[in-house]
Order: C-alpha cells, then structure tokens, then sequence
C-alpha cells in the first residue's frame, strides 16, 4: 500500500523524496533507506498473539484490530516482534553511529578497511545549518542567517576536498586502507544492512523520531517510519495513537 502522509503530516520532510526504486526513499544529497525485504504484516502480530488459544487467522477482521489496539496500549510486546525488515542505508558516519546504539537488531556496515571510500560527503543544506541556544541538556537549535549558513557550506565543501586528497595521496603512496581511514571526517557516507523486527523498530522510531533527536537521524527515522507504516498500517496506527511508545 502507499502510505497517506495526509494522515502523517509530520512524516514528511523536504529532504526525503521518493527514489526511482521500489520501497526506496531519498535523503539528503546522497543518501537513501530501501526496504530491502520484509517479513512482516499486521497477521504475523494476531496470529503471534492468538497462538495462546490455538487459534490462527487466515484474515484480518474487526476484532484483529482490537486486539493489536489492546495489545499496544498494555505493553503485551512479544507478538510484535514475530516479524522481520532488512533495511539498505546510506547515510553520514555520524548517523549510522547514533543508529547503531539499538542494539537489538542486526548490522552489517561498509569496511574502509577493505576498500576506498567514495568521496560523498554530507554538506548540510542552508535550512539546515543551525545555532545551539541554552545550556547542555536545556537547549534548542535555531537557524542562522542565510550568508552564515553558505559560508559554513563552503567550509564543509573545501575541508572535505582537502581531506579526500590527501586521503588518495596516501592510498596511491601504499598506506594501508585501515590506516588510511583514519583521516576521514564522520560527514563521509557509509551504508550499512539493518535487519530489525516492528517492535525494536517501534523503539528506535520512539527515540529518533522525537523532537530531541539529532536533524539528521531523525529525517532517517522518518523514512524508515514511512517504509515501516506501508508494511503494517494497523500496528503503525496504533503505535501513534498510543502515545509513540513501544510495547
């Protein structure tokens, strides 16, 4: 199904487009989340549930919502987890390191060990370059004037061109991968494989799909929400009318 971001105003974002791939959505200047596969349907939740009876549907009906409902607001998590989402991500360093805080999932990440970076780099758009107002823990982001904010671009532009060179100098003059790396600045691309099922996902969206999450992984979170509410639009339902919180 395609989702009705009508209904999920706050899904939607100006750097997030659709791509030209199935279940594949655009981020920033040169990333992407791609639901890569999924096992996973508001069915697997009831039926994880009703094994308690012996029962199995074949089809959802009335009470099947109900029971998703009733489950989400008590925190009955298991039958949520009976479900799987392989995710193909591309995103800065700096991202894929807060994501790879949730541990309860699966990760399989490009190697700078193993072969040379591409020299994409995370430039952050003129609306997106921002001030820190207050104190740690008491503060808020406010945007900057328009001269600041292209000044800070070029600065990105030109430290990342500089530090592109000299990391290719060093690979040509046969420095390691592995040490060579280390140069890199965490605004470089990577992209990663993301296995999780719907309830450690729910957990993930709750933390980064907030209003206290970083810019950057939060527009990521959107996306994966996005992909996630296409698969399982009763369990997405139900998780924003309940608060956002995971079973």
């Amino acid at each position: 199904m395609t989702l009705d971001l009508s209904k999920y105003p706050d899904l939607v974002s100006r750097d997030i487009r659709e791509g030209d791939k199935p279940n594949e959505l655009l981020l920033f200047d040169h990333g992407f989340v791609r639901l890569d596969s999924a096992m996973a349907d508001d069915l697997s939740v009831v039926n994880s549930a009703r094994v308690s009876f012996a029962v199995r549907k074949e089809e959802m009906d009335d009470r099947d919502m109900g029971l998703i409902r009733f489950l989400m607001r008590a925190a009955h998590g298991s039958p949520f987890e009976h479900n799987s989402f392989r995710f193909h991500i591309r995103c800065p360093i700096f991202v894929v390191r807060e994501w790879m805080r949730h541990r309860v999932s699966s990760f399989n990440e490009e190697s700078a060990r193993y072969h040379q970076l591409e020299a994409d780099f995370y430039v952050p758009e003129v609306h997106n370059v921002r001030s820190q107002v207050g104190k740690p823990g008491a503060y808020s982001f406010e945007p900057v004037d328009d001269d600041l904010a292209n000044e800070t671009r070029g600065r990105f532009e030109q430290i990342y061109r500089e530090v592109y060179k000299e990391y290719e100098e060093m690979l040509e003059q046969g420095v390691a991968k592995e040490v060579a790396r280390a140069i890199l600045p965490v605004g470089i691309y990577t992209q990663f494989y993301w296995t999780v099922n719907a309830r450690s996902m729910m957990n993930f969206l709750a933390l980064r799909n907030a209003e206290s999450a970083q810019y950057e992984i939060r527009t990521y979170a959107k996306a994966v929400e996005r992909l996630f509410a296409e698969r399982m639009p009763l369990t997405h339902e139900c998780f924003v009318e309940f608060g956002r919180t995971c079973p």
